[in-house]
């Protein structure tokens, strides 16, 4: 049986997986983090005192071994397809968030991208939207 895990709890996976990929989560993807889950509306009712345990379990998926293809069946079985491009945007913020973005998370993106399915140009607008809200003078 493939493991599922509440819609809110699967973001925060995509957002902890993605800060976590390059075995750095930097202060600037944690408050990324911690603005997306008070702010955006699919976090509504989210306790937030909840989300460093979240956080926890996530790591603890991710640190056995096959872990991040564990994570990510997780994620992809636990998101309702409307939410599939909601799930990557996440992950772009989080990527973009210290404004350098490394191979490891590259790869993330293309994996999540496909294991949720996402076209190649919806993608690309994604992360196009990112550049422009992060772009600095």
């Amino acid at each position: 049986m493939t493991q599922t895990v509440p819609v809110q709890s699967a973001l925060i996976y995509v957002m902890v997986t993605m800060s976590a990929v390059d075995s750095s989560m930097n202060d600037a993807e944690l408050r990324q983090i911690g603005n997306i889950v008070g702010n955006l509306p699919v976090f509504k009712g989210f306790d937030q005192n909840t989300l460093v345990k979240e956080a926890e379990t996530c790591g603890e998926i991710v640190s056995k071994d096959g872990g991040l293809s564990h994570v990510l069946d997780v994620i992809a079985n636990s998101l309702p397809a409307k939410l599939h491009e909601t799930a990557y945007a996440l992950a772009v913020e989080v990527a973009a968030a210290d404004l350098a973005v490394g191979q490891e998370e590259l790869r993330f993106l293309q994996l999540l991208r496909d294991r949720l399915d996402l076209e190649k140009l919806v993608g690309a607008a994604i992360e196009r939207g990112a550049r422009a809200r992060h772009a600095t003078p």
